[in-house]
């Protein structure tokens, strides 16, 4: 399914674009459903869009907020994604806790995918899903390599290769349920991925597309190495 690529010239103007984004879903959403479902993703670069939303004029009572993966780590470990989110956005807004949906991994992955699969059937279709890239490909904890299962909500990863080995992450099922895929790639750790992205290499995003394609926000340092014929329009 196709892609919709923009490019920006730094992380810092894909992250202010990205958070332009995730406002603009929300008021559409909140508009026509009277809530917006929205998963995050983690790395340095969502982190920054999420700084960024601490003082938007938004109706936080209608957010409901997701995660994408998730390690298997204590619940106030710092390496957690939904740590992060909410040291970078979660706690200085008006979002109400129960409206806020953590991974449980501290439980185990086996006890956190039975829960976490209960909660996402009840939200689907998420209004927007937003996702990063590694530099092997990976998004979310769908990792190469690893079977992917087109009919899974939600997903064990028991021996990822970055650690820790053990991880949920939502599964295609949910991505490619979701209204919109925002998937976000930055740095020149990215270029190779994205060259075999865009050759049709069988990397675990590009089985990502949500309902209608994914867009793709990426900066010039991630294309850096793209021949000119290969690049994605702006």
């Amino acid at each position: 399914m196709r892609q919709n690529w923009r490019s920006f010239d730094d992380a810092e103007a894909v992250a202010q674009a990205t958070a332009e984004r995730i406002l603009k879903a929300a008021t559409q959403a909140i508009d026509s459903r009277g809530r917006f479902r929205l998963v995050l993703a983690g790395g340095t670069t969502p982190a920054a869009a999420y700084r960024l939303l601490r003082t938007a004029d938004a109706d936080w009572g209608k957010w409901l907020i997701y995660f994408g993966d998730e390690r298997a780590l204590p619940a106030d470990h710092a390496e957690r994604n939904s740590v992060m989110a909410y040291e970078n956005w979660l706690a200085h807004v008006a979002i109400p806790t129960q409206n806020i949906f953590p991974i449980p991994t501290e439980e185990g992955i086996d006890s956190a995918v039975e829960k976490y699969t209960a909660i996402v059937e009840t939200a689907l279709p998420f209004d927007l899903v937003l996702l990063g890239m590694g530099e092997d490909g990976h998004t979310a904890s769908l990792f190469p390599g690893h079977p992917l299962d087109a009919l899974a909500t939600v997903v064990a990863v028991r021996d990822a290769p970055k650690p820790p080995p053990q991880r949920v992450s939502l599964g295609l099922a949910a991505l490619n349920a979701a209204r919109e895929a925002l998937i976000i790639v930055t740095g020149p750790g990215k270029q190779a991925a994205v060259r075999g992205w865009k050759r049709g290499e069988d990397l675990p995003i590009a089985h990502v597309h949500g309902q209608g394609g994914a867009s793709v926000y990426i900066d010039s340092a991630a294309l850096a190495a793209l021949p000119a014929k290969e690049e994605p329009d702006a």
